[in-house]
């Protein structure tokens, strides 16, 4: 069973990641989770070539298409879903993708303070 209101770090309720491509650990276009969410989708990122070349180094290829999926693979640009402790990596990595803050699950402050987020919003990038 889910909250009535989700809430993203600022405190409000979470307004969606992404539709096209849709994204979230419930493919509802939210960074949404529950316990059957072992990596956290948390973090509502705009992606990049680096740190999608960074993850599928990782081990996790966002790029090719899986159609079976419904998965279209992703494009630097595009916004979507990611662990928490993903980005993290990619954050030591020097490669983490800004983030959407309004789109990021208010969970995502249990490992990360909002100092940092705010850092890599895409409010500050610009």
């Amino acid at each position: 069973m889910q909250d009535d209101i989700t809430l993203n770090v600022l405190g409000q309720p979470l307004v969606p990641c992404s539709f096209e491509p849709l994204t979230g650990f419930f493919r509802d276009g939210c960074c949404k989770t529950n316990e059957e969410d072992a990596g956290s989708h948390l973090v509502c990122a705009i992606v990049t070539n680096d740190f999608l070349q960074f993850s599928l180094k990782r081990g996790n290829d966002l790029i090719t298409p899986r159609p079976e999926y419904q998965f279209p693979g992703l494009l630097a640009g595009d916004q979507w879903c990611l662990c928490i402790n993903r980005w993290i990596e990619a954050l030591e990595a020097n490669c983490a993708p800004t983030i959407q803050l309004e789109s990021t699950h208010a969970k995502a402050l249990e490992k990360v303070s909002m100092e940092l987020l705010l850092q890599y919003s895409q409010s500050h990038s610009l």
